[in-house]
């Protein structure tokens, strides 16, 4: 789809080309705002050539370099302004984006004051450390209160100096909208459409913080108002397009819909801008969250085939193709972005995905270290527990499997019942294999694992609409288990698990794969009674009933060939 909008686009973009250097600085930052930033950047090149005394139009050229996370391009072209101009504030403000996208924090810091203090009444340093406190350089995406803060401060400061800079104002809404202060931000965004109301970014930030209190008409009316403006303002159809993204996530009803109206919105977004392979990595960006993974596949299948993409058409080859279950196609994509992506640019969801197209291409340890890997990096990816203990549980390596599912439990706020039941399930099977291990020297079974497989399956029963014959079953089991080996010592602690079983079974109606279960368990009520109770009648009746359920229960043939050789328990 993205070869087609751009076949038919790419006799629009050349022929501007021709007129594109005599452009002004003024026209490249309405492609910079519009996010043209081919475009842009074809303008400021120029420029630094033909107007080479101008340390503006290096830092723009710079700032459309960290836009399109070139950030070495970027530190070039902010070097260079500075040596065009000592004293420019905007390119020192651009060093400081540089070594904050870089982990600099010292860097950053030495930079934002040396533009603050070189800004004077120029407000456009202060607006550019604030857009820097505000790029995001985490997987998630997320400003900390602190980054924030810092930016509310500068920008603050820099209304002081020109209290009617739109620009500034709408970075300031941002930066109060990054922490979830919605009327802050609301406000700056007013104030800044009411210095400017033809301003088309403002009506669009606006729209993006309804948004974000899933008041998603007010939002598309405000990208609607932005588009009365601007018809050819790009900004507006991508933020339209996230809106009904959100919107399908947040009402099932609208959600087939919503996600096709969004992805047409984002591809007008895409055919008014300059289809620079960056829009389109965007584009397969906004995929992955709107869960389109064939297109995605699609997309980055044509990203990777050109020798301008971006190395990041791999990252996306293999989100996708482990989506669609392609996964030699995914696992081969993943192991070259990583193998050739600058480090700095791998994110902690790189492994994740790494870990589960190994762990699906039956790689399961070293998936499961992957994985682990990923968590060791992004601490809020707790879920990912689950998936390992799954992976665990697979393997047969029920230890581990329960105390990764106890982490799980203990930290996701997705935890279902079943999750219970499998860490039930681990603890008990953990138990097992030792209690019937063949190694020498023979370990001693931890009876406490099956304390904690009794508890996780009561606690199913207690939480569940309805107690669980299934449940039951297995926490009659785990108490089995726990019963002396000599049998005359009988104490009965499986006995009313059984009988709740043998209750909740009847009830549904007995079937053909319940009867080995239901023998199982009248075989040891018959035991019970035999054993505990001394009550031959019982232990006749149950064993009988156990019999007739399921002709080769061994108990229950045991018992009958006793009696018949008149043999006594033992």
């Amino acid at each position: 789809m993205i070869s087609k909008i751009a076949k038919a686009t790419l006799g629009l973009v050349f022929i501007g080309s021709s007129s594109v250097f005599a452009q002004s600085l003024a026209d490249a930052k309405k492609a910079i705002d519009a996010e043209q930033y081919q475009k842009a950047k074809s303008m400021l090149k120029n420029l630094t050539v033909t107007q080479a005394d101008k340390d503006e139009n290096f830092f723009y050229l710079g700032w459309v370099y960290i836009k399109q996370d070139y950030t070495d391009s970027a530190k070039t072209a902010f070097n260079k302004g500075i040596a065009v101009n000592p004293k420019s504030g905007l390119n020192y403000a651009g060093l400081g984006a540089v070594a904050r996208l870089d982990k600099d924090k010292a860097g950053a810091t030495t930079n934002f004051n040396q533009a603050v203090s070189l800004a004077g009444k120029n407000s456009k340093p202060f607006v550019y450390v604030g857009k820097a406190y505000l790029l995001p350089t985490t997987a998630d995406g997320k400003i900390s209160v602190d980054d924030a803060s810092a930016a509310i401060a500068v920008l603050q400061k820099g209304k002081a100096a020109n209290p009617k800079d739109v620009e500034l104002l709408i970075t300031l809404g941002d930066a109060y909208a990054s922490q979830v202060k919605s009327n802050e931000a609301y406000q700056a965004y007013s104030d800044a459409t009411t210095i400017d109301p033809k301003n088309p970014a403002a009506k669009v930030a606006t729209g993006v913080l309804w948004r974000y209190a899933n008041n998603f008409e007010d939002s598309e009316k405000q990208f609607q108002d932005a588009l009365a403006i601007d018809p050819n303002f790009g900004p507006a159809y991508r933020e339209w397009a996230e809106t009904d993204n959100r919107w399908a996530n947040a009402d099932p009803k609208m959600a087939s819909v919503k996600i096709k109206q969004a992805v047409e919105e984002y591809k007008k977004y895409l055919s008014l801008t300059d289809l620079s392979v960056e829009s389109q990595m965007r584009y397969a960006d906004f995929l992955i969250s709107a869960g389109q993974f064939q297109e995605l596949q699609t997309v980055a299948a044509d990203l990777s085939k050109s020798a301008k993409s971006n190395l990041r058409a791999y990252r996306y080859l293999a989100y996708a193709a482990l989506e669609n279950k392609d996964y030699p196609a995914g696992l081969a994509a993943m192991n070259t972005w990583l193998a050739k992506a600058d480090p700095k640019r791998i994110v902690p969801r790189d492994y994740l995905y790494l870990g589960r197209l190994q762990i699906a291409s039956g790689q399961d340890s070293t998936g499961i270290n992957t994985l682990r890997k990923a968590i060791s990096l992004d601490t809020t990816q707790v879920d990912v527990y689950g998936e390992i203990a799954k992976s665990l549980y697979g393997k047969k390596k029920y230890g581990e499997a329960a105390a990764t599912y106890a982490n799980y439990i203990a930290k996701s706020r997705k935890v279902q019942l079943n999750d219970y039941l499998s860490m039930g399930m681990s603890y008990y099977k953990a138990y097992n294999d030792q209690y019937f291990s063949t190694a020498k020297p023979k370990p001693v079974a931890d009876t406490t694992l099956l304390t904690k497989a009794d508890s996780a399956f009561s606690y199913i029963q207690h939480k569940a609409k309805a107690p669980s014959g299934i449940v039951a079953l297995f926490q009659a089991r785990a108490n089995d288990q726990k019963e002396p080996a000599d049998r005359t010592a009988f104490k009965g602690y499986a006995k009313p698990y059984y009988e709740q079983y043998i209750a909740l079974t009847t009830a549904k109606g007995v079937t053909d794969a319940d009867k080995s279960f239901m023998g199982e368990a009248y075989a040891y009520l018959g035991g019970y009674y035999e054993f505990k109770e001394k009550d031959e009648a019982k232990a006749v009746e149950n064993y009988t009933k156990a019999k007739e359920l399921d002709p080769t229960n061994k108990q229950a043939v045991n018992y009958f060939a006793r009696k018949a050789a008149g043999g006594k328990s033992k």
